[in-house]
């Protein structure tokens, strides 16, 4: 997601639920995001809005982090209850041997896409001789190679440029003819705001196994805590409540947060609505195995590791 579309007042913001005079008897859990606080986050905020993880005994703290990579790993040194990862990172991390369990899920569909701005482009096949933009080596190229193949065109036939995080301004400014790691949700909405029409490709669209977005991981050592299981219960409020007042809950989140008060994130938050969670809750196993296999077969990580060593949830 490229950085400069969430721009938080503060770079260590620290958001506490709302203390009542019983707050002693509430069981504490911090919970630290994958980036600094978006409409990706949405259910979270509503459950925090709401009194829902109070009304689970909960005093949640909501920390952004300083660096994206840490919050799996602070999670892993038991420095944090609960962190948002990304299902795709949660597969290097079993790899690695890391403590690391997924105990729900934010968002269960990828977000990822290809992004063109040539209408002559329809399909993957188009991108032909074309050059493609990419943040992310390793796992981006073997998306793009997957598209590729499924689309009966090699994938020598694609110039890949590293651009970084800029993939909107690159792509804007024609240094390449696509982009792979927008966010449908976010980086798409950015594009048509800018008076352009993309052609977006969704990656599970074109061969590559669909995955959970956004997940939440916990110690393995703590994963079947209680106090786990209520922050789950009132995660499920908070996206009942927010898909039953989607209006209201932005207009509540974004009075909290004026700094994110933008006509992006107005979007991004109604756009990312139906992709939420409905059961935070909810595994399927199948998804996490075809996924496992997929970054296997592309070398991405070096065994096979089962499901219930670094994931577990109702099935």
């Amino acid at each position: 997601m490229t950085t400069k579309i969430l721009k938080p007042a503060l770079s260590a913001l620290i958001i506490a639920s709302t203390l009542s005079p019983n707050a002693w008897a509430l069981e504490k859990v911090t919970l630290v995001l994958d980036w600094y606080i978006n409409p990706d986050h949405a259910p979270v905020m509503v459950a925090q809005q709401i009194g829902a993880f109070k009304e689970e005994g909960l005093d949640v703290t909501i920390i952004p982090p300083s660096d994206p990579a840490l919050p799996p790993r602070l999670v892993a040194a038991k420095q944090a209850d609960l962190a948002i990862t990304y299902q795709p990172q949660l597969h290097f991390f079993a790899d690695q041997g890391l403590p690391l369990m997924r105990v729900g899920t934010l968002i269960n569909t990828p977000l990822n896409t290809v992004i063109a701005l040539d209408k002559t482009i329809k399909s993957p096949a188009d991108l032909k001789g074309k050059s493609v933009g990419y943040s992310v080596s390793g796992i981006e190229q073997a998306t793009l190679d997957t598209m590729l193949k499924h689309s009966n065109t090699p994938a020598d036939a694609v110039k890949l440029i590293n651009v970084n995080f800029q993939l909107t301004s690159a792509l804007l400014t024609g240094k390449v003819d696509a982009v792979i790691g927008g966010y449908r949700n976010i980086e798409a909405l950015e594009i048509q705001l800018q008076g352009k029409e993309p052609v977006v490709f969704n990656v599970e669209d074109y061969g590559v196994p669909a995955y959970d977005e956004l997940i939440l991981v916990a110690n393995k050592d703590a994963a079947e805590e209680p106090k786990i299981k209520k922050f789950l219960a009132a995660l499920k409020k908070g996206s009942d409540y927010l898909h039953a007042h989607p209006q209201e809950s932005w207009k509540t989140f974004a009075s909290l947060h004026p700094e994110l008060n933008t006509e992006l994130n107005q979007q991004a938050w109604m756009k990312t609505l139906p992709l939420f969670a409905q059961d935070p809750a909810k595994l399927d196993k199948a998804r996490y195995e075809h996924y496992e296999q997929f970054l296997f077969d592309n070398k991405l990580i070096k065994k096979i590791t089962p499901v219930e060593q670094y994931a577990t949830g109702v099935m």
